[in-house]
């Protein structure tokens, strides 16, 4: 058996990562549905926003269910679309994309990744009233997911002494021949790292069908700051192993972002979908 191995490297860290190609299972939803009849809808006669929400890495759209539901209760038309993962530019191209078919306001929410992407697919675009950070990246022009991921120590995705120790890098074949590199948290680490509060077994589903995301998208920088022009709001989870939980609140706070703290880990919209929903409901009614 042959490996190959490469090296990882963002502000401060290099790390040497053998490659294994396996075979994973990956599976994802896209959730689109049609607004239901709400009680809040006899004392507005303006649009319900269509709330759109946008996975990070190593997650899917199901990843929203919990949310969907509790929103479509209350009348708002909903998407979760698929979030390419490959790369920050492409990824918010696609998401930009899917915006510009909505008619009407946009409530647009991220999680993790999901946030950067957010920040720069809404730029531009009128339609988007609110943006959402959950548990989330929130980056300036300039700014690369690494670097704010390391800017306060909290991430298990960079453990001081040993950074990328709780990552597996596998390449994959881009269309011009040459390889990108995809990221996947280790089996080990998924549950301490991404839902430490949620259920052994589903924490091993979870794990089995990630969603990797390429090392391009959190290299590259960020080239809009949507939040700037755009009113936003952030839930902060005060057990995140993923970004950190100061790193979210450094991000929130120079947002300026109207800011809630719940004693949650990483996959919140998961363990929490209570205290997300009332988080994207308080932005939905600013607009309403």
């Amino acid at each position: 058996m042959r490996f190959r191995s490469f090296t990882l490297r963002w502000p401060g860290h290099s790390v040497r990562q053998s490659l294994l190609a396996v075979g994973v299972a990956v599976t994802t939803f896209s959730i689109a549905a049609a607004p239901a009849a709400g009680p809040s809808e006899a004392r507005s006669s303006s649009p319900k926003p269509t709330v759109v929400l946008v996975h990070g890495a190593w997650a899917d759209a199901s990843s929203w269910s919990r949310v969907v539901g509790r929103l479509l209760d209350r009348g708002y038309p909903v998407i979760a679309p698929a979030n390419p993962l490959r790369d920050l530019t492409s990824d918010s191209a696609y998401l930009a994309s899917v915006l510009g078919g909505i008619a009407g306001p946009i409530v647009l929410v991220g999680h993790s990744y999901g946030g950067a992407v957010i920040t720069n697919a809404a730029a531009g675009n009128p339609n988007v009233k609110a943006l959402v950070y959950i548990a989330a990246y929130i980056p300036d022009v300039g700014d690369d997911v690494f670097h704010l991921t390391s800017q306060f120590p909290g991430s298990g995705i960079i453990p001081p002494g040993n950074p990328g120790a709780n990552l597996r890098a596998q390449p994959f074949p881009l269309p011009d021949g040459t390889s990108g590199i995809d990221l996947y948290l280790t089996n080990d680490s998924f549950r301490e790292i991404f839902a430490a509060d949620l259920p052994i077994d589903l924490t091993r589903l979870m794990a089995a069908t990630q969603r990797p995301v390429a090392l391009q998208a959190f290299q590259e920088t960020s080239s809009s700051a949507a939040w700037k022009t755009v009113p936003s709001w952030a839930l902060i989870a005060l057990q995140d192993r993923a970004i950190g939980t100061e790193n979210e609140r450094f991000m929130a706070t120079r947002a300026g972002a109207r800011t809630v703290e719940v004693k949650a880990a990483h996959a919140v919209m998961v363990s929490q979908p209570g205290s997300v929903t009332d988080v994207i409901l308080s932005a939905a009614r600013s607009v309403e």
